[in-house]
């Protein structure tokens, strides 16, 4: 996997908005950037509004372009998830970054830029974005700087009473649950052999987290996986009448089958504390009685 170089204090890191349009200012995100000694860019979409969207689909896709053809940006951030990268992903040109990596950053809705990315053979960054920034936790906004600037990324958790344990190593892929499923059998989607998945969802209800799961399963994604990371499932809303089952149940049901390293509760998704995980990059996943090792190698 291609790696673009990890940034330095003076270099230029883009802020756009492929997704939903902006509710907050982006004054917290652009302090802390700029007080990593980054130089911030506001891309057109960063003020843009047509109906849910940060301006229309040509704006947005117009702005991602513009960022990736220019040299002199190092990284591009998205300010916001939300909707909408799959209605310009295919409208973007993403060769150029074959040249000239550069670091894509975001999560949730950004999950389908991170696939097009892998499927280039080009790592990304799942790690919080400006309008998270405000809400972050320290431990959040670290991981996103020492992964930026090259610094190690090794994560240790407490164990989870549902984790299974076991030893993995391979490449690091996935994202937002939902947004896996809606790229499956499409351009954007990946080859899961050998590698370890990463999962996290927000504001469905349980009876869509189990259609998602037996999605996957049935389309044979968990069939020669290395490892599964699941991070938070937030704001997972009951069903009426009750489903009878929760989240981690759910995907307990699914996966106890394979014999795969499971690790339940991984502190990445849509949470204050969603620490960068670099898609594309080979990981080594220990889970053990007591703790869950993540190393990058």
């Amino acid at each position: 996997m291609i790696q673009p170089q990890f940034l330095k204090k003076g270099d230029k890191i883009a802020i756009t908005c492929p997704a939903k349009s902006l509710k907050t200012p982006m004054t917290a995100a652009i302090q802390l950037l700029e007080s990593w000694g980054l130089e911030v860019v506001l891309g057109e979409t960063v003020d843009a509004v047509f109906h849910q969207f940060s301006g229309t689909d040509e704006l947005r896709s117009k702005d991602m372009q513009n960022f990736i053809n220019d040299d002199a940006i190092k990284a591009i951030i998205a300010a916001r998830g939300g909707y909408g990268c799959i209605r310009i992903v295919d409208e973007i040109d993403w060769t150029p970054l074959l040249k000239n990596p550069k670091w894509v950053i975001g999560f949730s809705d950004i999950t389908v830029f991170h696939l097009q990315l892998q499927n280039m053979g080009i790592q990304s960054l799942h790690a919080q974005m400006p309008s998270t920034i405000p809400d972050s936790t320290s431990f959040g906004l670290e991981s996103l700087r020492k992964a930026l600037f090259g610094e190690e990324l090794v994560y240790h958790i407490p164990t989870h009473s549902k984790n299974k344990s076991g030893s993995a190593k391979g490449e690091l892929i996935g994202g937002n649950l939902s947004l896996l499923v809606a790229c499956i059998n499409s351009k954007s989607d990946l080859d899961y052999s050998g590698k370890i998945l990463f999962i996290e969802e927000v504001g469905e209800y349980h009876y869509m987290i189990d259609r998602m799961i037996r999605t996957l399963d049935r389309a044979g994604k968990f069939k020669n996986l290395a490892g599964l990371i699941l991070g938070s499932f937030t704001a997972i809303k009951e069903d009426d009448p009750y489903f009878g089952y929760d989240t981690y149940e759910i995907i307990e049901e699914v996966v106890k089958k394979y014999d795969f390293p499971v690790c339940y509760d991984f502190p990445a998704g849509h949470i204050k504390d969603n620490c960068a995980m670099v898609f594309g990059r080979k990981i080594e996943l220990n889970v053990k009685n007591e703790t869950v090792n993540l190393n990058y190698k």
